[in-house]
């Protein structure tokens, strides 16, 4: 979810972020919303559906197993993230009969939805990091022994996992990183990067033009070697692709699994700002990154404003609708 990621004062501290919406013609990766549930007064996960796809939405990410959602989107044809929470890892990485368990109760009983990735865990951090890879490993296994070995396993990162710059000298921070890499290049899964270039901008006003991070710059603000970096969003999804280079993971591919800006809340956080990235965001990552050209398939954070969610005011104001399905401002999906 969208959080502040401790995002380090240099433009080193980078991260993934893709977003896509299904306005983008057939043939290219589509839009995706992430649909959290922290507030109040939100709509029937019926009636969220139903706003999906009267919006032209056809990808979801829930950060749950949320029945009442699994119930709404069967049937629907509309492409499905779910993540494992963090709480669950530890005893799904030390037991197989847990991993079995919950594919079982959480997959298999939802045969008509269109599941396409588990994520093992958002953005965890500290000793959890730990549980990260065998809970992988266990999910993969339940998945492969109900027949859904189709459904691909990855976990959701964020920037602080990439360090370096340019974005051709982006390697992993965090040690656990490299081997996360390596599986998935094993089992053919992408990385689930979240990507967040508001977080960039605010943790480093200094050296970052609000412009770059909207993608309203004029022209190139970086130059690595021949690519030439116009915004920050596709400077931290490179940095990312570097990272899986340098892991000897080159074959692994990036889905940004969140990337937003606030509508309020804090500093920069403005509806001008929100709708300006959020629609350049959809409208430009049809085309890839300088370092890989080619849609990206991306999830904007989040459907709605949800005025529950702890941490900073801002993470109440992610939101591209009201909770009465009002736009929080105009998009064209």
């Amino acid at each position: 979810m969208a959080k502040q990621q401790g995002v380090v004062a240099s433009m080193v501290a980078l991260a993934l972020l893709l977003g896509t919406f299904a306005a983008i013609p057939t043939g290219v990766q589509s839009i995706g919303v992430c649909y959290g549930v922290n507030g109040g007064g939100l709509p029937s996960a019926g009636d969220v559906v139903r706003l999906y796809q009267s919006n032209g939405i056809n990808l979801m990410r829930i950060y749950f197993p949320d029945a009442d959602a699994l119930r709404a989107l069967s049937g629907t044809n509309i492409g499905l993230i779910m993540d494992v929470p963090n709480e669950n890892l530890g005893s799904i990485a030390s037991d197989p009969n847990a991993a079995a368990a919950w594919v079982r109760d959480n997959v298999q009983a939802f045969p008509a939805v269109s599941f396409r990735y588990i994520a093992v865990g958002n953005e965890v951090a500290g000793g959890d990091t730990a549980s990260i890879l065998p809970a992988m490993r266990n999910i993969d296994a339940a998945l492969a022994d109900a027949g859904l070995g189709a459904v691909k396993v990855s976990t959701a990162v964020q920037s602080g996992v990439t360090q370096g710059f340019p974005p051709s000298a982006g390697s992993f921070s965090q040690g656990h990183m490299g081997p996360i890499a390596q599986y998935l290049q094993s089992t053919g899964a992408p990385l689930l990067a979240n990507v967040y270039p508001y977080f960039s901008y605010i943790g480093n006003k200094a050296q970052i033009d609000i412009n770059y991070a909207l993608f309203t710059s004029p022209g190139t603000v970086v130059q690595d070697g021949g690519n030439a970096y116009q915004n920050l969003f596709d400077a931290l999804v490179d940095t990312f692709y570097s990272a899986l280079e340098n892991a000897g993971a080159g074959n692994v591919g990036i889905i940004v699994s969140e990337s937003g800006w606030p509508s309020a809340g804090g500093d920069a956080a403005t509806a001008a700002n929100a709708q300006t990235y959020n629609q350049n965001l959809i409208n430009h990552v049809g085309q890839g990154t300088p370092k890989r050209p080619g849609p990206i398939e991306t999830y904007i954070f989040a459907m709605f404003n949800e005025d529950r969610k702890p941490g900073a005011e801002t993470e109440k104001h992610f939101g591209l609708f009201n909770p009465d399905q009002s736009p929080a401002y105009p998009i064209s999906f």
